[in-house]
């Protein structure tokens, strides 16, 4: 008992190491990695001002400027003053996000300041804001100053890579960030696109030459397209921005709406503007000019900008092609008098621009941009922002179709081709590891409880390879600010690119989504998580040399109070989430992977490296008490492990029988010899007692039996019995198997059985019983049991579907539907608990139903209202009834 106390008291010491860690962290103000520009503010009006480097500090970026030049060019940048008389230009600097808004792993750009001289090589970087949540509490923020410091002396015209660097190729590497890998290609991709973009315009690089036009000519006496054959075509495109998306209250109405195409066409040209009024436009153009028309028909903000005046540009609209943009002053604008096209929309406002640019083609895509301030309805800040609609002029108006064009390669097939050995076998790692325990049942047979290497020669082969490959290697450690990010992405707005970033971190999630539904947590928690299996080597190692005596499990009453402590913890990630997810990456430091497989312990500050050797100290004498007890990653798991579809094998006689339970490291046999599914860590050592005839109590009594009445000794059949050498309902086995579970509870199932009337339906009529089951809580023996709580639950169902209602006219905000839908998801347990207590147990299609306790519960509502709320928020984004940001 004195272990007990001591390790009581140790937990409590390591929860109290954590608090302090994080408000140690939250008072300096920085991350653990020093990160400031963590989402750091930045100026207002930043965006639009004319005198950038008054809000910025571009001298720590162009060190030898003594003054900068106001914005210029398009995309815009200053210019760096200096020399004798501080007039000679020394070089230029460029804001990141004025000219490219490349994501990083966090779905966010790094907002980038960049200084270049004269001759095109980078003088300076320096990051202004970033979201990326390795950054802030993992990887020291001085990495990727080290990162970025590796261009200094660089040219945009290099051929720049991150990687090894290839001389035959002429192509400069870079050192990558472990760990970190995805940020720092896309940050890459930011300084040559940047670099790249004012050099063309500066004239160190020469411009892009384009393939020029040639377009079909007019038939002969052919009709024209209509409007609804342009639209269709794709010949003419619309942009539309709802108030919502710049931060408005929703009005119904479009913020905007936009039509657009090009006029140079013979036949796009006439359609549009008739015969005349296109020859005359034409007469205007020179060779190499491209004009295009634009009309608003709807909304009340001008496109041609509200402060506009002669001699100036129009601010609202620009025309993007790759890296180049093209904007448009007073003397690139001509009026359109009206639209010939039969069938065209009415409008309010319009214009012609010509692009004057060479380097525009109008045989390659491009986008118009309508750039507009959007409002943080919380903050009141404003940013700028680019709504751009892509526009390809269609193949059957160009003479031989649409050029060959190469798209560059998105960063996340960069990062697959980049690692695609360690991917494949990483990929065949988690297949062998599935196929393994798939054959768990021939594996346990070939082990006995005093020879058990049939099974964990493998498990610790692979507990190996996670820890020393998978975790300090690839850095491949699944977390819990991983499975935020996916709920945030089902609620709010599902990005592939976002996950397919981090190839091992993405399959390893696919292989949990998997196996957690198939066979529940534990396989991934107790043979694969890297975390984990150091914790259980550590304590395997330690019984090995002789702490054994000293090793124990908590008693089971403890047990079952302290293992709600990761759900508490998970659920508290997830409702800070829904408020702030840079509160929750923070709070998510009760996570120590960042710090053991990411960063390191050495490179940490005291309180998180003292909070990781705490957890390794407690390990050496009880088995995983960080899985058992505190990691949020696992309770996320636990919760669809409710319903997994294949559980692990008892028979009747483990209601009375303690042997597996006494030998269950996880503590997850109770009393009766039920498995709580949550709570396993798949060891199997059950497994190998089901069928050793030696080791299990039952099977050892009639293989005595057997051995001195001279029967014969059957092989083990998958009930767990001898197979029977009288008829089944003759044997002493089974008769003595249906007299214990007349006297105790059925331990083949978590909870006891049940037989609701849907179980009864099939065809059509089930799959309907089904659905209303799912969708109405409410029973008549409910409403009998507790009035109160019906009426209470009725009240929050009419509540959540007004809410949803609101949502759907604009009036309600997504926190506030969630905020309602998690209201009636907490009286939807309460109200099932009278009525419907029960769930299905295996695979979905079945139609084994079993008791619901209150995990049962909360799992299934929790799960199931997240699927339903996450389609109906589709269903209201698809029809435009909601924003999703």
């Amino acid at each position: 008992m004195k272990w007990v106390r001591r390790t009581y008291a140790l937990i409590a010491a390591t929860a109290m190491l954590l608090a302090a860690s994080t408000a140690w962290a939250s008072s300096v103000g920085a991350g653990a990695g020093g990160s400031q520009a963590y989402e750091a503010d930045l100026p207002a009006g930043l965006s639009t001002a004319k005198d950038m480097c008054a809000l910025l500090p571009c001298k720590d970026v162009f060190p030898g400027a003594t003054a900068f030049s106001e914005r210029m060019g398009q995309p815009p940048y200053v210019e760096a003053l200096g020399g004798p008389d501080g007039q000679q230009k020394l070089g230029y600097v460029m804001l990141s996000t004025d000219i490219t808004d490349i994501p990083a792993y966090s779905g966010k750009p790094v907002v980038t300041l960049i200084g270049m001289d004269n001759e095109g090589k980078f003088v300076g970087v320096k990051v202004l804001k970033h979201s990326e949540p390795i950054l802030l509490l993992g990887i020291p923020e001085s990495a990727l100053i080290d990162f970025n410091n590796q261009y200094l002396g660089k040219s945009v015209k290099d051929k720049i890579e991150v990687g090894q660097s290839r001389p035959d190729e002429d192509v400069i590497g870079l050192d990558a960030i472990s760990g970190a890998t995805v940020t720092v290609i896309a940050q890459n991709q930011v300084m040559m696109t940047a670099g790249a973009a004012v050099a063309r315009q500066t004239g160190i690089i020469e411009p892009v030459v384009r393939q020029p036009v040639d377009y079909v000519p007019a038939p002969a006496n052919a009709a024209l397209p209509d409007w609804a054959t342009l639209v269709k075509q794709g010949a003419v495109q619309k942009v539309t921005v709802q108030p919502e998306q710049v931060g408005l209250a929703k009005t119904g109405q479009p913020f905007i709406e936009l039509w657009f195409g090009t006029l140079n066409s013979p036949i796009i040209g006439p359609a549009i503007l008739g015969g005349s009024n296109y020859r005359h436009l034409m007469g205007q153009l020179k060779d190499g000019e491209t004009a295009i028309f634009v009309v608003r028909t709807a909304g009340q903000e001008s496109f041609k900008g509200s402060g506009f005046v002669r001699g100036g540009i129009y601010d609202r609209i620009q025309v993007r092609q790759d890296n180049d943009t093209f904007t448009f002053r007073d003397t690139d604008a001509l009026n359109l008098y009206g639209i010939n096209a039969q069938g065209a929309p009415a409008y309010t406002e319009s214009g012609i621009f010509i692009i004057r640019s060479k380097a525009f083609s109008a045989a390659y895509p491009w986008k118009l941009g309508f750039l507009g301030n959007k409002v943080d309805r919380a903050t009141g800040a404003k940013t700028f922002t680019a709504f751009d609609t892509a526009y390809w002029l269609p193949a059957e108006y160009l003479v031989g179709g649409h050029p060959k064009i190469e798209v560059p390669e998105a960063t996340w097939v960069k990062v697959w081709k980049a690692r695609a050995p360690q991917i494949v076998l990483f990929a065949l790692l988690l297949l062998a590891v599935t196929v393994v325990y798939a054959l768990r049942e021939h594996l346990t047979r070939r082990a006995t409880h005093k020879n058990t290497w049939a099974v964990n020669s493998f498990k610790y082969f692979f507990w190996i390879v996670f820890v020393v490959w998978v975790g300090f290697g690839l850095m491949a450690q699944p977390s819990v600010t991983q499975v935020l990010t996916w709920l945030h992405s089902i609620l709010f707005r599902w990005e592939w690119t976002l996950f397919l970033s981090d190839p091992f971190i993405f399959l390893f999630w696919v292989f949990i989504f998997i196996t957690i539904f198939v066979f529940g947590r534990g396989l991934f928690c107790g043979w694969t998580c890297p975390f984990g299996s150091m914790q259980e080597m550590l304590f395997k190692i330690a019984g090995a040399i002789g702490l054994k005596r000293f090793q124990f499990d908590p008693p089971q009453r403890w047990h079952d109070r302290l293992k709600w402590g990761k759900y508490a913890a998970f659920f508290m990630l997830v409702v800070v989430s829904l408020f702030s997810m840079v509160q929750a990456e923070k709070l998510a430091e009760i996570e120590p992977f960042k710090t053991t497989f990411l960063v390191g312990i050495t490179n940490r500050s005291w309180p998180y490296a003292a909070f990781v050797l705490a957890i390794f100290a407690v390990a050496v004498f009880i088995e995983r008490p960080y899985c058992k007890y505190i990691c949020p990653l696992g309770a996320s798991l636990a919760m669809p492990s409710t319903f997994r579809w294949f559980g692990l094998r008892r028979k009747a006689d483990c209601n009375s029988c303690k042997a597996c339970a006494k030998g269950c490291s996880a503590l997850a046999i109770n009393a009766d010899g039920q498995i709580d599914h949550r709570e396993c860590l798949h060891c199997l050592d059950c497994m190998v007692l089901y069928t050793d005839a030696a080791g299990c109590p039952p099977l050892a009594k009639e293989r005595k039996l057997r051995e001195r009445e001279g029967q014969a000794l059957t092989p083990i059949g998958k009930d767990g019995y001898f197979i029977p050498i009288v008829p089944i309902e003759d044997d002493r086995q089974h008769q003595h198997a249906q007299t214990l579970l007349a006297k105790g509870v059925d331990p083949r199932w978590p909870t006891e059985r049940v037989h609701p009337p849907v179980e009864n339906l099939s065809g059509l009529r089930r799959l309907l019983g089904e659905t209303a089951d799912h969708l109405w809580p409410f029973t008549r023996a409910a409403w009998k049991s507790s009035r109160t709580v019906v009426a209470l639950g009725l009240a929050a169902a009419l509540t959540a579907s007004l809410v949803w209602l609101l949502a759907a006219s604009g009036s309600a905000s997504p926190l506030i539907v969630i905020g309602a839908w998690f209201g009636w998801s907490v009286f939807e347990v309460v109200v099932r608990l009278q009525g419907k207590r029960y769930v299905k147990d295996g695979p979905w299609w079945g139609k084994v139903y079993r008791h619901a306790n209150v995990m049962d519960m909360l799992s299934y509502v929790g799960f199931k209202n997240l699927l339903i709320g996450a389609a109906i928020f589709w269903l209201l984004a698809r029809a435009d009834m909601m924003v999703i940001a």
